[in-house]
Formats: structure tokens, C-alpha cells, sequence
């Protein structure tokens, strides 16, 4: 068992170094296309979205959540962090009229804070100019996720997929191969980039290799627990 997964885990390490190498250790394969996770991958968007998540709880007479919790439950769409964020959940008489709080919210102030992180622009951008395909595929809701994009990324992202009816999310990949339909490309030579467990099971309910991101909203630790085994400290190390 100890030789298979050991044997596992340098065919993904193959998949995704290739065989150049740096002075400084592993160099990453180049792909023709790469799909990044949104919130806590390409965007830092935690404050934002915990303000928006305490004026929500706020307004409904419900306890604030800090910063580090609702960390913790982000990364499944805005749905399940709210049910997270709510006492008892969905099971609360007041969770619809709180989740609409909340999004109503949202909408009109996830530019407060939220920005890229250092070195997104810089990454985009070359991976832009070497003709590399690119898209975002975020289980935040879609009008959301296109305003972002579209605000921050409208000259190098081409596709960006958000969460809406009669598509499964996010770790199902039929957002996944909606983005690579819209690109026009197949999953072959393409590589998925994200900073969660959602994300990891994403990338192998898809058939393509995981790059986890270490600036985002999980530690390493709790990334090799759910299956994580190529990790980048910066964006420069993707491209």
C-alpha cells in the first residue's frame, strides 16, 4: 500500500513539474491552459465577505462570526457559508430572509476590500502574452464572480464560470468542463488552481492535475490532508 501511494504521488508530481528543474528546486510544467479558483486564489476577498456576513446576522438579531471562522467556511458557495454562519442552518425559520440579507449586501460592496493578491496581475498577464488559455471557476454566485473578473481581470481572464441553477458546483466538474467548453479546448495539457480541498477534489473530478496555492484561505497542513501534494508560495512559481 505504502509503494502504491508512494508511486501515486510522483506520477502527480511528474504531471505537474515535467522535468525542468531550477537552481532553487522544481520548476512547473507549462500547460495551455490553466482554471483558477476565484476567492483566496486569484482574490482576497475574506473581509468583504465576512462584512457582508455579519451585517446579514446582524440585521436578523444573530450573533457576529470573526474573521477565522468564516475563513473556515468558505470555498462551498455563499449558500453553505451562510449555513455555516447561521445558528442551526437551514433548520433556522429565519435562513431565507438572512442568505437574501446577505447577498443584497454583497453585491453592493464586494469591492470594498477584496483585491488581488501580490504577483495575480503579474501571473495573468504572462500567461496572457505566452497565448495560454485561462479561466475562473468560483462557487461564488455568478452575477458576483463576472462583475469581479470583469473588474479586475477583463483584459487576460476569458471565461469566468460562478455558481448558478441547473449546474452542480464545485468539487462536480460540469463548471469545470463548461469553462473548457466556452475556451474551446479539452481537459488535455490543462491544469487547475486553487487554495482548498474543494478545489482539489475538483481538479480530480475533472481528470486534470491540482497547483494549491498557500497564500489562500487553508493552511499546507490541512491542503495535504485532503489529498494535496503540489504547492506554490507564490504566483511567480506557477508561470
Amino acid at each position: 500500500m505504502w509503494i502504491g501511494l508512494k508511486l501515486f504521488k510522483i506520477l502527480v508530481e511528474w504531471t505537474v513539474y515535467g522535468t525542468f528543474v531550477k537552481t532553487n528546486g522544481k520548476k512547473m510544467k507549462e500547460f495551455s491552459t490553466y482554471i483558477f479558483d476565484l476567492d483566496g486564489t486569484l482574490l482576497d476577498s475574506l473581509e468583504d465577505l465576512m462584512l457582508s456576513c455579519n451585517y446579514a446576522l446582524h440585521e436578523n438579531n444573530m450573533p457576529e462570526r470573526t474573521l477565522d471562522e468564516v475563513r473556515m467556511f468558505v470555498g462551498n458557495g455563499v449558500k453553505k457559508l451562510m449555513e455555516r454562519a447561521i445558528p442551526q442552518g437551514l433548520n433556522n425559520p429565519k435562513f431565507d430572509e438572512t442568505y437574501n440579507t446577505f447577498r443584497q449586501h454583497y453585491l453592493h460592496h464586494n469591492l470594498d476590500h477584496t483585491g488581488p493578491y501580490p504577483g495575480i496581475l503579474e501571473l495573468l498577464d504572462r500567461l496572457h502574452s505566452n497565448h495560454k488559455n485561462i479561466a475562473v471557476v468560483s462557487n461564488k454566485f455568478y452575477t458576483a464572480t463576472q462583475e469581479l473578473c470583469h473588474h479586475f481581470f477583463s483584459d487576460t481572464v476569458q471565461v469566468a464560470i460562478g455558481e448558478r441553477e441547473n449546474i452542480k458546483k464545485k468539487p462536480a466538474p460540469d463548471t469545470v468542463k463548461e469553462a473548457l467548453k466556452q475556451l474551446g479546448v479539452t481537459a488535455d495539457n490543462a491544469v487547475y488552481i486553487g487554495d482548498s480541498d474543494v478545489d482539489i477534489m475538483t481538479a480530480k473530478n475533472s481528470g486534470m492535475p491540482c497547483i494549491s496555492v498557500l497564500w489562500g484561505f487553508r493552511d499546507k497542513d490541512f491542503l495535504v490532508r485532503h489529498g494535496g501534494s503540489v504547492f506554490v508560495n507564490s504566483p511567480e512559481e506557477i508561470f
